[in-house]
């Protein structure tokens, strides 16, 4: 249920008597809802329609204000690939069956999207009544008013005509989707700030999206092209909006100082802090380009008091594979500004199990923090490690996993090695992340198993178990490299670039 702690940044009411009404839902805690600014943004997009009536719910709501029987329709937004446990948690909630074809007239259309839907919709075909694929700004009103429109119809015939809109796909209708990719005029914001957020009355802006380096593994640079940026003056604005309300401002993109006009906004933030106004800016990560002493100094002045820097590989060949030109040289420099500035140490994000991937490449991390250590005398590193997840629509969906055993002793042997040197090292759960691997290639055959698991608790185990269960080969989706010629499960979805263009991407980067 909303809350009075939360300060609405546009004009609302609240609206008893709409015609229609719908439940937007987080499959996350309030906190981490509250923090999501594409969730958020959607949120205002819909509550600003004058006839309908939008509850938020997440998956620690224990009220609503809005009455089960009254809801016309139900929208979820996706993020991560487990975010399905918490889907079938709601769905069991409510008393709905959780295969689309088995909820009758008298259960609301359920439809769903965000990046896991973008990338790879056909695990939760048969759980969903329909899809958005990609950007929902403006898609998500265009439903909206179609629904509203035909309340009372069947469902099939709604469907018929959600199909024709470009970037809806529903299944056994749509044969081929175009992603909706929408063009940004203006700034996407934070329209509510609350102290109750997992960042607490943080004001998050949009600067870009999109990334145009286009590493080899990353979902969020292929997804989200062709990059785009917000106009210089629209930023500024959004900026003194927030500030209206709280000190405390984000910055987000996946290539922020990408922005052609990136130091000109530190410079406007910088000298408002000169002259003795009290702001926090922070941003997720930086690359070591953008590194430079005025945006560092900017960053150290607005309080960040740690930097991330994403090297993803130890050695200068395997940065090369993945598309991450980035050479030492650069790392040193990128180090040399922070120490400038006046930081104390710096986090690096790395990847291990990368395709083509050596325990030379491991031992290279190793001894490029040696080096960092020797050439930099009490600045402190530190690393976090996830294990590479080939994700679909990008060049390195053709390739599968290492095995566990090797990725859990690569993972110990670099703790192991890293803790000597006095450099802490923490690495994602390669279980978690194989299964993580599954959904992410998965296809519509998994629609069983992931209510199985659902059903045995959700935990690791589970995933095992459900598995044997169901006779489902899980290495086929985690860890086989596919051949370039096969058809793969999402291939039906149109974006740019295209297939061709990955096989090719994919070829040169790995030869």
């Amino acid at each position: 249920m909303n809350n009075n702690s939360e300060k609405f940044l546009y004009q609302r009411e609240l609206r008893k008597d709409a015609d229609y009404n719908m439940w937007f839902v987080f499959p996350g805690p309030e906190s981490f809802a509250l923090s999501s600014l594409g969730y958020l943004w959607l949120f205002r997009e819909i509550d600003t329609l004058s006839n309908i009536n939008i509850e938020r719910v997440y998956s620690d709501t224990k009220t609503t204000r809005l009455m089960r029987n009254d809801i016309d329709l139900i929208a979820f937004s996706l993020s991560f690939d487990m975010d399905f446990l918490e889907v079938f948690k709601f769905m069991d909630w409510c008393g709905y069956p959780f295969k689309a074809t088995e909820r009758g007239e008298d259960i609301p259309l359920i439809f769903a999207g965000g990046p896991v839907i973008t990338a790879n919709p056909e695990p939760y075909r048969e759980i969903f009544d329909f899809f958005v694929i990609g950007d929902g700004e403006v898609l998500n009103v265009q439903i909206i008013n179609i629904c509203n429109q035909m309340k009372g119809q069947p469902k099939s015939e709604i469907l018929k005509e959600l199909a024709k809109i470009e970037g809806v796909y529903v299944p056994n209708i749509s044969k081929k989707v175009i992603k909706s990719t929408k063009k940004l005029p203006e700034c996407i914001y934070t329209p509510i700030v609350s102290e109750k957020t997992f960042f607490p009355n943080t004001f998050i802006l949009e600067v870009e999206r999109g990334c145009a380096n286009r590493c080899g593994f990353c979902l969020a640079s292929y997804i989200n092209l062709p990059i785009r940026f917000v106009p210089y003056e629209k930023l500024i604005e959004t900026i003194e909006l927030g500030l209206k309300y709280t000190n405390k401002i984000a910055l987000l993109g996946a290539q922020i100082t990408a922005h052609p006009k990136f130091e000109d906004i530190c410079r406007y933030v910088e000298a408002k802090i000169d002259n003795g106004e009290d702001i926090e800016m922070g941003v997720s990560s930086l690359r070591v380009d953008s590194f430079t002493v005025p945006i560092v100094r900017t960053l150290v002045k607005a309080g960040q008091k740690n930097l991330t820097l994403a090297i993803e590989a130890g050695s200068e060949r395997l940065r090369r594979v993945i598309n991450k030109n980035l050479t030492e040289d650069q790392i040193y420099s990128a180090i040399d500004a922070a120490v400038e500035c006046g930081l104390r140490g710096m986090k690096f994000y790395g990847m291990i199990g990368l395709p083509t991937e050596t325990m030379e490449d491991i031992e290279e991390i190793i001894d490029l923090s040696k080096r960092i250590k020797a050439k930099y005398k009490g600045f402190d590193i530190s690393f976090g490690f996830s294990t590479f997840v080939p994700k679909a629509n990008t060049p390195f969906q053709w390739f599968g996993r290492d095995n566990e055993k090797s990725l859990e002793q690569k993972s110990k042997y670099l703790q192991k090695e890293l803790h000597k040197i006095g450099v802490q090292a923490s690495v994602s759960s390669p279980k978690w992340d194989y299964y993580q691997a599954v959904l992410s290639r998965g296809d519509v055959n998994l629609t069983d198993y992931l209510i199985e698991i659902y059903r045995q608790g959700g935990k690791l185990g589970a995933f095992k178990k459900a598995a044997k269960l169901l006779n489902i080969n899980t290495d086929y989706y985690a860890l086989e490299n596919y051949g370039y010629e096969k058809c793969l499960p999402w291939d039906f979805i149109e974006m740019r670039p295209g297939k061709d263009f990955l096989i090719n991407e994919s070829k040169r980067l790995i030869s």
